[in-house]
């Protein structure tokens, strides 16, 4: 979208200001379909964070994650840019990957289609 939409903008303010990772999503970006739970960015950038710092090799990555020198994101009167997933998966065929749920980060700019909750494939 060349215009965020101001429901999804809203959408993403609400779980900033509430500190909250219950809020489930749905979106298409570039064709691909993305599920899972909004999470505030300083709290996905946390946990990021701390799964690179568990690994070996991309350890030195965890410090680009850790909290943004200027306080939370987005400033005061900003409206968000983006959406913050954890336990997310992209969504192809009867798949979801990866199964585990994964951290997401999500212009929403490029937010072609939306919906709310989270959606998930059933062979029965």
């Amino acid at each position: 979208m060349s215009n965020p939409d101001e429901l999804l903008v809203a959408i993403s303010a609400a779980v900033e200001s509430e500190r909250s990772n219950q809020m489930s999503l749905t979106v298409v970006v570039g064709g691909a379909v993305i599920t899972g739970r909004l999470a505030p960015e300083a709290v996905w950038r946390e946990r990021v964070a701390e799964v690179l710092k568990d690994s070996d090799r991309l350890g030195p990555f965890a410090g680009v994650f850790g909290p943004d020198p200027r306080g939370s994101r987005p400033g005061r009167g900003e409206a968000p840019t983006h959406l913050h997933f954890h336990l997310a998966r992209i969504l192809q065929g009867s798949l979801g990957i990866p199964e585990t749920g994964g951290m997401y980060r999500v212009a929403i700019k490029d937010v072609s289609a939306w919906s709310v909750g989270d959606l998930s494939y059933s062979d029965r």
